[in-house]
């Protein structure tokens, strides 16, 4: 016996990608529903080797389905997820709009799995933003092993983290670079993308950070610990898919950097690839259509008592958002509703 799930924001980037994770690892589905908004009602999308069109979200009823993941924005989130939430149909949330309410657990599974109990209170679990993701999963294992006091964190994220007009907006910027005679003005950004990097992801709030950063700060505390001191400066590059993340740590105990590599290389969701020569790390590009965050270039940083630097790199679009998602309903499933 399976679940009856739902999609809600099926034909978006990370709508797609989840119903390709549902199938790839074999989520127990026994029914699923795809739900759009009317202006893209009726549109196809994929589900393994099966075809799916999708269902008006004004009109579903979740009654009698066991989860809903959502990837239709906070707006339409503070609609329909007390409506699922309501009709018995636990919520997995993609949005930023349940993260910081302490009634909805936060989770990254390979981190505080544990944190699924509380999903009772609202029937609503939150999936935390696609660059604190990748890190805390590096950042748990060895804050286990030996206390992380600050983090110092610089990331360069992909366009795909601001959706499909935001891909678009890098290709047609791109071509039109090499084409004299055309000239495709920013819309989903502040200045052009292509060739360029901005220093700027979500809103300015009043201390000189972004909302982007503010985000990061946040859940990595919810999520790991609230000691932790986090400072961040996220950066949006002309990449498509896959963020990348140089972190900087330091620990109240010493950490060895080999020590460090050993921890990482058994941590759950995690893969080591830290060779010192040409191409031994890994890239963004490398990462696409992976389940796993990368780790790379981990080293000693003597410049603080404790230091230790290192690179990630995750797909967004998969452990930043749908991946998480699907681990999510399967902790779930395997640790409250226990049918598949």
């Amino acid at each position: 016996m399976g679940y009856k799930v739902v999609v809600a924001g099926a034909t978006g980037n990370v709508g797609r990608e989840m119903l390709n994770i549902l199938a790839e690892r074999e989520f127990p589905v026994d029914e699923l529903a795809v739900l759009a908004s009317r202006r893209s009602l009726g549109t196809e999308v994929s589900f393994g080797d099966k075809t799916l069109t999708t269902q008006d979200i004004d009109t579903f009823d979740f009654s009698g389905w066991d989860m809903a993941l959502f990837a239709i924005g906070s707006d339409a989130t503070k609609k329909y997820a007390p409506i699922a939430a309501k009709a018995g149909c636990v919520v997995i949330d993609n949005s930023s709009l349940y993260r910081y309410d302490p009634d909805v657990p936060l989770i990254v599974p390979e981190v505080n799995a544990d944190a699924i109990h509380g999903y009772s209170k609202k029937n609503i679990i939150a999936n935390p933003n696609c660059s604190t993701a990748q890190m805390v999963v590096a950042l748990k294992p060895l804050h286990d092993r030996a206390k992380i006091k600050r983090v110092v964190v610089s990331t360069y994220q992909s366009v795909s983290g601001s959706g499909k007009e935001a891909m678009d907006e890098l290709w047609d910027q791109t071509k039109a670079v090499y084409n004299p005679t055309s000239e495709i003005k920013p819309k989903v950004y502040t200045k052009e993308i292509a060739f360029n990097v901005i220093p700027h992801i979500d809103v300015f709030l009043e201390d000189g950070s972004t909302k982007e950063e503010w985000k990061m700060v946040a859940e990595t505390k919810k999520i790991v610990d609230p000691a932790i001191k986090v400072t961040a400066t996220c950066v949006r590059v002309p990449v498509f898919v896959g963020h990348s993340e140089a972190i900087n740590l330091e620990f109240e105990d010493f950490l060895d950097e080999d020590e460090a590599r050993d921890i990482l290389r058994e941590a759950p969701g995690i893969m080591v690839i830290d060779k010192r020569e040409d191409g031994g790390y890994v890239t963004p590009k490398e990462c696409v259509g992976d389940f796993a965050t990368f780790i790379s270039r981990i080293r000693q940083d003597s410049t603080v008592e404790n230091g230790l630097n290192l690179w990630c790199v995750s797909d967004n679009l998969r452990k930043g958002a749908a991946l998480n998602a699907v681990q999510i309903a399967e902790v779930l499933g395997r640790e409250v509703l226990k049918k598949g």
